[in-house]
C-alpha cells in the first residue's frame, strides 16, 4: 500500500520467475533484443544467492561429477575446477553472468500467486509487492518439490528419513545401515558414496534400472526429449529427460555393480519401526531412510490461472501454456536439461516479442 491506502502495482512487459539456467537464458535473451531490466522486464528469485538450484547440491557432489552443465547463452564457463563442489563452482558463474549482462535479479522474493489482472495483464503476487505483467515465463524448475511417496507404516519408523533435496554427503551416514530408495543419477551417486562410509547398505527401485551402454549422442538425445514432450503435449505431468534416457554405465558404476553396491530389490511394500519389509516375508533392519524420489514441478503459484489439464500437467506447445499465451513455461518437461533451457528461453522471448508487438495494454492505476 502506498501512502493514500492504494495497493502500489509497479508495470511491466515481462516478469521471469526463476533465476535457474532457464530463467537466465530468458533474461538475456530478453535484454539482447532490447528490452531493459527493471524497465522493460523483471527477474524474481526466491534463492539467497545465484545459482539456481546448484547452490543447494550437496558438497560432495563436485563439478566433475556433473553430468552435462551446458553453459548459459554468451559467457562460456572456463577453468572450472573440477574438484571443487559444484554448488560453488556454479554459484559461482551464475554470478558473474547476472553482473556482466546486468540482469538486476531481485532476490529473495517469494512469488505467492499468478492471476487475472486488470487490462488484460497478469497480477504477479509476491513477497516484493505487486507486479503487473503483459506475459510471463515461468522458470521455477523442480527443486523446490521433493517429491515423498506414501507408504504404509512410514509414521512407525523410529530411525531418519531424508531426501535428496536434504542429503548432506556421505559422512552423515558413517557406520548406519542405509537404505536407498529411487532408480534414478542421484539414487546411484548417493549409494556408492554411502556404501563406503555405511555399516551396510540397500537399494530399491519401483521399476528395474536400465543401464545405458555406448554413446548418447544427438540423435538419442531429441527421441528421449520427444518422449518428454509428447506427455507435455498431452497435458500430463512431466518425467524428467533422465528418466527416458536410461543411466550411463561408465567405470565407477562397474566397480560398483562389481562389489554389489548396485545390487538392487523390488520396492518394500510397507515401512516398519525399524526398517522394511515385503509381503513375501523379507524384511531389511536400516538406520536411515533415503528418499531419492525425484521432484515435481514448482507451479502451485500459477493455480489460480486454470492452466492444469485433466491428466495433470500443464499442456505446453513449444514453452507456451495452451491455455494463455500470455504464460510460457521454461524448463518445464523436455526444456528441463540444461541445453534444453537455454533453447527454450530464447524460444520463450521470441514467441513473446510477437505477443509485445501486438496493441499494448493499459496497465492497471497504481
Amino acid at each position: 500500500m502506498n501512502d493514500f491506502g492504494f495497493e502500489a502495482v509497479r508495470s511491466v512487459d515481462v516478469v521471469v520467475i526463476g533465476a535457474g539456467q532457464a530463467g537466465l537464458s530468458a533474461a538475456f535473451h530478453l535484454r539482447r533484443t532490447g528490452l531493459e531490466p527493471d524497465r522493460d522486464f523483471v527477474v524474481l528469485d526466491h534463492a539467497p544467492e545465484p545459482g539456481g538450484a546448484w547452490q543447494f547440491r550437496w558438497p560432495s557432489l563436485t563439478y566433475g561429477k556433473v553430468h552435462g552443465m551446458h553453459a548459459l547463452p554468451g559467457m562460456e564457463l572456463t577453468g572450472a575446477d573440477p574438484a571443487r563442489p559444484s554448488s560453488e563452482v556454479i554459484g559461482a558463474y551464475f554470478d558473474t553472468y547476472e553482473r556482466t549482462f546486468g540482469l538486476r535479479v531481485h532476490r529473495p522474493v517469494d512469488v505467492t500467486a499468478v492471476r487475472e489482472g486488470e487490462g488484460g495483464r497478469l497480477r504477479v503476487e509476491t513477497s516484493e509487492g505487486v507486479w503487473a505483467t503483459r506475459a510471463l515465463i515461468n522458470a521455477t524448475g523442480t527443486w523446490d518439490r521433493p517429491f515423498w511417496p506414501r507408504y504404509p507404516g512410514q509414521e512407525t519408523f523410529r530411525g531418519r528419513q531424508l531426501h535428496t533435496s536434504g542429503y548432506p554427503g556421505p559422512e552423515a551416514f558413517a557406520g548406519q545401515r542405509v537404505l536407498v530408495v529411487g532408480g534414478g543419477a542421484s539414487g546411484t551417486q548417493h549409494l556408492m558414496e554411502i556404501a563406503e562410509v555405511a555399516a551396510g547398505t540397500t537399494w530399491v527401485t519401483r521399476s528395474e534400472p536400465v543401464w545405458r551402454e555406448g554413446p548418447f549422442g544427438e540423435a538419442e538425445g531429441r527421441a528421449a526429449v520427444a518422449l518428454v514432450e509428447d506427455r507435455v503435449r498431452r497435458g500430463l505431468p512431466p518425467r524428467s529427460v533422465v528418466s527416458v534416457t536410461g543411466l550411463p554405465l561408465n567405470d565407477a558404476i562397474r566397480a560398483a555393480r562389481a562389489r554389489g553396491v548396485l545390487d538392487r530389490l523390488p520396492m518394500f511394500d510397507r515401512i516398519t519401526p525399524t526398517g522394511v519389509a515385503w509381503d513375501d516375508g523379507r524384511a531389511v533392519d536400516v538406520d536411515v531412510i533415503l528418499w531419492a524420489t525425484g521432484f515435481r514441478a514448482a507451479i502451485d503459484h500459477l493455480t489460480p490461472l486454470r492452466l492444469r489439464e485433466p491428466g495433470g500437467g500443464i499442456r505446453v506447445e513449444g514453452t507456451r501454456a495452451v491455455r494463455d499465451e500470455r504464460v510460457h513455461l521454461v524448463g518445464y518437461g523436455p526444456s528441463a536439461s540444461t541445453i534444453g533451457a537455454n533453447r527454450a528461453g530464447r524460444a520463450a522471448v521470441s514467441d513473446i516479442r510477437r505477443l509485445l508487438a501486438r496493441e499494448p495494454v493499459a496497465a492497471p492505476a497504481g
